[in-house]
């Protein structure tokens, strides 16, 4: 009987994803064609300059928003798990409130400050708007990882020699690389399917594959082409969880 509700539940969890697939090899458009298989779906998105400067747009965009992520959240994770200063932990929480305050209610003051500084309409301002929700993510994640790393571990580096930089690189990295996949895991993930920044940054050029995706509708939509780059879109999602299963699953151990 269990078998049987977890069988009940993949079904009911994975046919959207299969009817998806199948759909995207089908000819979908009422024409003499119609209901043909084969490629012509993603023949035809991949043709598209649009969609094709779309999925590099969001390519660029999510990349970027990960190295920043990472980038500037190791430190900050560090100097929270190892230092005690007034009002630290407070901190930490007042910077994970950008996290679940809701997008649309920046909208506004984002997009007139972008404005100002020419970042509308580019992958780059759509990475730098995504790093205010995710950088905190990455901060409290990498934080939790490096505060489980014993206090003689930094002492032992220190005492053999090693600068700043290359505790960071040879020692502190290595030991949280299960925290560093799991930071970065969220933060492509947040800003791979993010859309409302996406909507209102990108008014003119620089759509990525969401705003793309649903440019595609209209009076006479062809479901079978918009299946096709719905799926082209999962690739790159599924190729960062192969990448990082190793270190996404124990880190998921670890802070369990």
């Amino acid at each position: 009987m269990r078998h049987l509700g977890i069988l009940a539940l993949a079904g009911f969890i994975l046919l959207p994803l299969v009817q998806a697939i199948l759909l995207s090899f089908m000819a979908t458009l009422p024409t003499p064609a119609q209901g043909s298989i084969g490629l012509m779906n993603y023949r035809g998105v991949l043709e598209d300059p649009e969609l094709r400067a779309a999925m590099v747009n969001s390519l660029v965009y999510v990349v970027l928003n990960v190295v920043l992520c990472i980038t500037f959240g190791l430190p900050a994770a560090y100097a929270l798990a190892r230092y005690r200063f007034t009002g630290d932990r407070h901190f930490l929480l007042v910077i994970l409130v950008f996290r679940v305050t809701p997008p649309v209610v920046l909208s506004l003051p984002i997009f007139i400050l972008f404005s100002q500084f020419g970042l509308v309409n580019s992958p780059v301002g759509i990475a730098l708007v995504h790093c205010l929700f995710n950088l905190p993510v990455a901060v409290w994640v990498l934080e939790s990882f490096i505060r489980a790393v014993p206090r003689e571990f930094d002492e032992t580096a220190y005492l053999d020699g090693h600068s700043g930089p290359s505790f960071f690189f040879r020692h502190l990295i290595p030991q949280i690389a299960p925290g560093i996949g799991v930071a970065a895991f969220f933060c492509f993930i947040f800003s791979w399917v993010e859309v409302v920044f996406a909507r209102i940054l990108t008014v003119t050029g620089g759509k990525p594959i969401t705003m793309a995706i649903q440019a595609m509708f209209s009076f006479q939509t062809d479901i079978g082409k918009v299946m096709a780059m719905t799926c082209l879109s999962l690739v790159p999602g599924v190729a960062m969880i192969w990448f990082v299963r190793n270190h996404l699953a124990r880190g998921f151990t670890l802070r369990a």
